[in-house]
């Protein structure tokens, strides 16, 4: 029994460091040690950091490398795994604008609307507070269609026809409005920190500039409850902010909670220069140029390659004309309009570092063609190109309980460690909620508590058990977020408002 106890904890650390450099790899952009680590192991890919709860996806993601997240995510991991603020890799990636890692997400199908615990705050939120549109338009790519219509759609020139099956108004007006926590959307927070792009592609994709912040009793709110869009962007004190919105609407005499005006906001924060831009609407209607990033076929070629594939394979037979971007790969789509051939790959750069939108033909935001010019607004597949079938591999066992030595026989029949060897059926109830009973297997040959191994998950109430079912996560997540939010530090809450303490350090004596 205690040879049998020794070899489980030499195990344990024994995962714990090949779990490390797993973790360092993905820091540094080491894809060979990863794949390394990944074939002697592939149970590794569900390891985390101690504390922070990071795991080797959320580190690759939040330093750029999405190879590494792409190998990750094929080894099985849960793409939208979290860390102890809730934050997942795709949180990351778009906080960081590593539009690569965010296009890769995303064609694994990421979930672009969970919220972490903290604030409330999405991927969507993030990519506003830090200016990162490429970020947002790939977040939206499933709910902007590539199609020629859509801008006159979006200006109300044209109804949305019965035939554009998948666009879906309403739900991308929700995405773009939703709330995080005091009601705080992301165009207030691209406002806030200046970021007129972003500012513009959020209102031209619908966003609403009359939504107002509530006091919610969590959240630091320097300006005041009630404030629009264009309160915030009268602190941040970005003129073109504050013209693209008074353009589009918001008002100049709205008063939040503290009866200020956006003009009243910019005198306390001493933004002298917007004095005049806030103090009366401009005379005549000004000309609003659309975003060059609202067009870009990324619904058409995102589609294309979660069906047939976008790593794409090298042309090295003589007869097949390879891409004329790259020069490697097998033309596998064709624009739509000049029907030009590209490969996949080639056309996903093309969409995601699109920034013009002087095209000879086509809408405006719509990306140019580099042979011919022409506008292109969609991509369709070639004849010759097929879907593919890629079974992604996926391991139901918990890192507590992998053994890295070949002595002990391998285990694929445990689904949970929070349930002892010996039972069937248990409820997990850390807060009082009701929870779908969790059946587990028989461990044989071993009764020892799980918690001995060092990979062992945090089981804390206050954390999320990685092994509870999506439905029953966010159960327990809209039920403890307050009482968690409440527990943390004041650095922990002014970790939101970041940027907004950055742009106004200088300003301490208000």
């Amino acid at each position: 029994m205690k040879m049998r106890f020794l070899s489980l904890v030499g195990n344990s650390f024994g995962c714990s460091a090949s779990g490390e450099r797993l973790v360092s790899a993905a820091r540094d952009g080491d894809l060979q040690e990863a794949k390394a680590l990944l074939d002697y192991n592939p149970r590794l890919v569900r390891y985390s950091t101690f504390g922070v709860r990071n795991s080797p996806l959320h580190y690759a993601a939040a330093q750029g490398h999405h190879e590494i997240v792409a190998l990750l995510i094929e080894s099985g991991v849960d793409i939208n795994l979290r860390n102890y603020r809730g934050q997942t890799a795709l949180m990351q990636a778009c906080q960081y604008g590593h539009w690569e890692v965010v296009q890769t997400l995303i064609i694994y199908k990421a979930n672009i609307h969970k919220a972490d615990y903290l604030n409330g705050g999405t991927a969507l939120h993030l990519a506003a507070l830090n200016g990162h549109s490429q970020c947002i338009r790939l977040l939206l790519a499933d709910y902007i269609p590539s199609i020629p219509t859509f801008c006159s759609i979006l200006r109300k020139q044209l109804k949305n026809e019965d035939s554009i099956a998948e666009f879906d108004e309403d739900a991308l007006y929700q995405v773009i409005n939703r709330a995080a926590d005091g009601g705080i959307t992301a165009l207030h927070m691209a406002a806030l920190n200046g970021h007129s792009e972003t500012v513009q592609l959020l209102l031209d994709l619908g966003a609403s500039v009359s939504d107002i912040t509530v006091e919610d009793g969590t959240t630091i709110d320097l300006i005041g409850a009630g404030s629009t869009p264009l309160h915030y962007a009268a602190c941040g004190g970005n003129a073109q902010c504050c013209q693209l919105l008074i353009a589009r609407g918001a008002s100049l005499t709205t008063e939040n909670g503290n009866g200020w005006s956006p003009l009243m906001v910019a005198r306390s924060w001493n933004r002298d220069w917007l004095e005049e831009i806030l103090s009366s609407l401009p005379e005549g209607q000004p000309q609003l140029q659309l975003s060059p990033y609202i067009c870009l076929p990324l619904m058409s070629i995102i589609n294309i390659a979660r069906q047939c594939g976008w790593k794409g394979c090298d042309a090295h037979n003589a007869c097949v004309d390879p891409c004329v971007v790259c020069l490697e790969r097998k033309c596998t789509v064709a624009a739509e309009g000049c029907f030009h051939e590209f490969c996949t790959h080639c056309a996903l750069y093309l969409c995601s570092t699109n920034h013009t939108s002087a095209v000879a033909h086509g809408p405006p935001g719509s990306i140019a063609c580099p042979l011919c010019r022409h506008g292109i607004i969609s991509f369709v597949k070639l004849k010759d190109t097929r879907p593919i079938v890629k079974e992604i591999m996926r391991t139901s066992l918990s890192h507590s309980f992998c053994a890295c030595s070949g002595d002990s026989p391998e285990i694929a029949s445990l689904e949970t460690p929070f349930c002892k060897p010996d039972s069937h059926c248990v409820h997990i109830t850390p807060l009082g909620s009701s929870f779908r009973s969790l059946s587990c297997q028989r461990f044989p040959s071993m009764r020892l508590s799980p918690s001995l191994c060092m990979g062992s998950p945090d089981t804390s109430p206050s954390l999320v058990p990685r092994t509870v079912d999506c439905d029953v996560r966010e159960h327990l997540v809209r039920c403890s977020r307050l009482s968690f939010r409440r527990s943390t530090s004041q650095t922990e809450g002014r970790s939101w408002f970041c940027s907004f303490n950055q742009c106004v350090a200088t300003e301490s004596s208000c």
